[in-house]
């Protein structure tokens, strides 16, 4: 399969579908060496790592704020990285649902951007909302993978 010429709104919502469910999975391992597994294929299937072209910059992060490759990525969401003491395993954090609200979605090309809020719950109902940028870009086979990613939490004045 080659790349689509074109990237459809409809692609972006569906990548971030598959991202949700893809946080949820990681959490919902039995273990954490599982978890650290699950994270490290999600990363390699849903990021665009070669190269060291990532730019992602996680929501709770402050002392490494951004992070470009696999390892620091993967840390990120199982934590127990001494590269990355401050992660706490974003994952683990037993989500039960993560629902994206685009502010916009612009696709140009052979490149999507998609800007907004996301919320993720758990399973006592509470939640946290994340404001969140992605710029998608499609791998060799097509498929949709996360070239940029930034999220903050809103701000708290």
């Amino acid at each position: 399969m080659t790349a689509p010429l074109t990237i459809q709104a409809a692609d972006v919502r569906a990548a971030q579908a598959a991202w949700g469910d893809g946080v949820i999975w990681i959490g919902e391992a039995p273990t954490w060496e599982e978890a650290h597994a699950r994270a490290s294929r999600f990363v390699q299937e849903r990021y665009f790592i070669e190269g060291g072209s990532l730019l992602f910059c996680p929501t709770m992060a402050a002392d490494t704020q951004f992070r470009s490759t696999l390892p620091d990525a993967v840390s990120y969401f199982v934590g127990r990285s001494e590269e990355h003491p401050e992660d706490q395993g974003f994952a683990l954090q037993s989500w039960t649902g993560i629902r994206f609200e685009n502010h916009g979605v612009v696709c140009r090309g052979g490149v999507a951007w998609a800007m907004g809020n996301y919320f993720f719950k758990r399973a006592d109902n509470t939640g946290l909302k994340v404001e969140f940028s992605f710029v998608f870009v499609p791998d060799e086979s097509g498929h949709l993978r996360i070239q940029l990613h930034h999220s903050a939490l809103p701000f708290d004045p």
